[in-house]
């Protein structure tokens, strides 16, 4: 069994259908990994065992046909769940009411026969590169738990990697299922802004920063990506930046053909000049607006200094904040501009979009590190020399291109080494096309040494 559960969902999902096995014993074996190893890395606040084994009967009882059939799913806490709490890692939100419906991708996810087990820690507000917050505390790295699993989406990450869930869903403004992907050697793609509804999120869409962020799907491997992107995109009516673009199929791309550009920095350097020799139409170029990406994004998050943030905390009762988000808050106060500084930024984010479209004229698709070093320390995060190394996140945010994260090596501390495949608009699948070619290369995911003995 133990075997089964580090197969991807779209494989689980087979066997449950072709009656190889039951979706009860499937449920129920992640069941008892989570109840294993989540007291040690924490990364589901809260588990639907009763809930999930009743789901997963009734899917024992049905011919399955839904590309998920019987398989247990995770879902961040900032994406609400019928029935129950979102508190989104904020005080404010302690005792919440439970949801009145599933946001519109969980709907989707369980119509394709998925079952939610568990939702899944974060950081306060969903504010920070690593997660902890003052309700469900700190996140650990499942590789080395003294690291954190990454942010905001670190409790999916650390979960999928112990083998708790089959697959997930996360949400990323800035690199939040990306740089926890890289932290815990799994799969992410952050879709095309524009791509999926963001109905059920909390916070929810809106304000200036609508332009940067993405809920994404997050798994061991990358063909579950690949199976659940179709499931996901298409316009719900209630979010109204959602575009109805078709889905293209990843298995339809030749990555003999495209043309890819690759940089290096910091503990990926080695990996990805490794990775781009594989390539045959591969070219070193590092784009200009790396170099841009960290102040372009803190200019749109912080125009005004981080003053909305602290509202929109008390008007929902959040008195106190975590260290973390207080942290980001101080770095936004240098930002902080008024409405012609904000015309200004508004300004530079079109010169720095119509730059890097330029650079789409020479190639399809771009490998580059998720961030310069591997998971971080407890705490460090924040730190100057740290923060500004999600820079290489940052930029696909400002530019709305889909980028995803899969393993493409190990350091020497035995941690996992991410690397990033981003692609033009709406051409999800060119980016996990290459992002399935890297996991081939360099064998994707591989199991923390605390699982291995099982």
């Amino acid at each position: 069994m133990q075997d089964i559960i580090r197969l991807s969902a779209t494989r689980q999902a087979a066997l449950v259908r072709g009656k190889h096995i039951s979706s009860r014993e499937l449920v129920s074996e992640h069941l008892s990994q989570i109840a294993r190893y989540n007291p040690v890395i924490n990364a589901a606040v809260e588990v639907f065992a009763e809930e999930a084994l009743i789901a997963a009967d009734l899917a024992d009882s049905v011919a399955g046909v839904g590309p998920l059939h019987g398989v247990p799913i995770s879902i961040k806490d900032s994406i609400e769940i019928k029935g129950k709490a979102c508190t989104a890692g904020t005080i404010g939100r302690r005792n919440v009411e439970p949801a009145v419906e599933d946001a519109k991708l969980v709907s989707r996810l369980r119509r394709a026969g998925g079952i939610p087990i568990a939702r899944t820690n974060l950081p306060d507000l969903l504010f920070s590169f690593e997660t902890d917050n003052l309700i469900f505390g700190r996140t650990n790295n499942p590789y080395d738990v003294s690291r954190t699993p990454g942010g905001s989406s670190g409790g999916e990450s650390a979960l999928l990697a112990m083998c708790g869930s089959a697959c997930g869903l996360g949400s990323d403004a800035a690199g939040s299922v990306r740089v926890p992907a890289a932290s815990c050697g799994i799969a992410s793609i952050k879709p095309t802004s524009g791509r999926l509804p963001r109905t059920g999120h909390y916070p929810p869409a809106g304000g200036w920063i609508e332009t940067l962020w993405q809920i994404g799907p997050m798994a061991r491997w990358v063909e579950d990506l690949i199976t659940m992107m179709p499931l996901l995109a298409g316009a719900d009516g209630r979010d109204t930046t959602v575009v109805s673009m078709p889905v293209l199929n990843p298995n339809a791309v030749n990555v003999g053909d495209l043309r890819i550009a690759f940089y290096a920095d910091g503990v990926a350097d080695p990996v990805i000049r490794d990775i781009a020799k594989r390539f045959p139409r591969a070219e070193e170029f590092r784009p200009a607006g790396i170099d841009l990406a960290y102040d372009l994004e803190m200019k749109l998050l912080g125009a005004d200094g981080g003053d909305s943030l602290r509202a929109f905390m008390e008007e929902i009762g959040s008195q106190e904040a975590h260290p973390l988000l207080t942290g980001w808050l101080d770095k936004l106060e240098a930002y902080r501009t008024g409405v012609t500084g904000l015309q200004k930024y508004w300004g530079q984010l079109d010169n720095f979009r119509k730059g890097m479209t330029a650079m789409l004229q020479r190639f399809d698709a771009v490998i580059c590190p998720v961030h310069t070093k591997v998971a971080l320390p407890h705490g460090t995060s924040i730190l100057e020399e740290n923060f500004r190394g999600f820079a290489h996140t940052m930029i696909y945010n400002l530019c709305g291109w889909p980028a995803a994260v899969v393993r493409g090596g190990t350091s020497a501390e035995g941690l996992p080494i991410g690397v990033q495949i981003a692609a033009a608009p709406w051409r999800e699948d060119i980016a996990l096309a290459v992002a399935r070619a890297v996991e081939e290369i360099s064998g994707g995911w591989q199991a923390p040494a605390m699982i291995n003995g099982d």
